[in-house]
């Protein structure tokens, strides 16, 4: 069974999607937040997974706070560190203590468009397919050996918030997945890419191109 550590800082929707997909031979053990009032906390408490909130404001340095989420993080044993809507950018200290189990999800189909305003920007360079990225974090900031990424096609009538709205749909799909497919072991990184192997055909989600949905 692998342990599983989520970190959110607020709703934590993917944190919810990971919850209720059930992955074979997994345990979501904790959630913890950087922001005491994140909903997500309520959510997960009231599933019976144990909870933290570590409040970034309360650390002289972002090392500081760092040093303390990893202790929460290794007081339950994780095999997987998982960043679900985490807004903080980590130090390279942190990164590296989980070098290789630790998780993100990206709005945008990386390399393109890493940092914010994702879906903006997409639309501003006429982009026909956006969609996320899971990824092994690294130092650098949305990089790292990608997992998985899920596509869908940008509208003309698209907005940036109908966009956003959709792409967090295939979020929701992809993420669980992802996290499916390391608990099975189906994840190698080899040269600094994940290597094709079982379970390669979920590394890519697309819908229909005309859907909404």
């Amino acid at each position: 069974m692998k342990n599983i550590v989520i970190l959110i800082s607020g709703r934590g929707s993917n944190m919810q999607a990971i919850v209720d997909a059930g992955i074979p031979g997994a345990r979501v053990a904790a959630v913890i937040a950087n922001r005491p009032d994140a909903a997500g906390l309520a959510w997960a408490a009231e599933r019976g997974i144990a909870t933290a909130a570590l409040d970034h404001k309360a650390y002289a340095s972002r090392e500081a706070f760092d040093a303390a989420l990893a202790e929460a993080i290794d007081a339950h044993a994780p095999d997987l560190v998982v960043l679900a809507g985490f807004m903080r950018i980590l130090t390279e200290g942190f990164t590296r203590r989980y070098e290789g189990r630790m998780l993100n999800i990206h709005p945008s189909l990386l390399p393109a468009f890493p940092g914010l305003h994702t879906h903006e920007r997409a639309l501003e360079m006429g982009c026909k397919l956006a969609g996320c990225t899971v990824h092994f974090v690294t130092a650098e900031l949305d990089h790292g050996p990608i997992v998985a990424q899920g596509a869908v096609s940008v509208l003309d009538d698209d907005t940036p918030d109908s966009l956003a709205a959709r792409v967090l749909k295939m979020e929701h799909q992809l993420y669980p997945e992802a996290v499916r497919r390391f608990a099975a072991g189906e994840i190698a990184v080899v040269d600094g890419k994940v290597a094709s192997g079982p379970g390669a055909a979920a590394s890519l989600l697309s819908p229909v191109p005309s859907s909404k949905a």
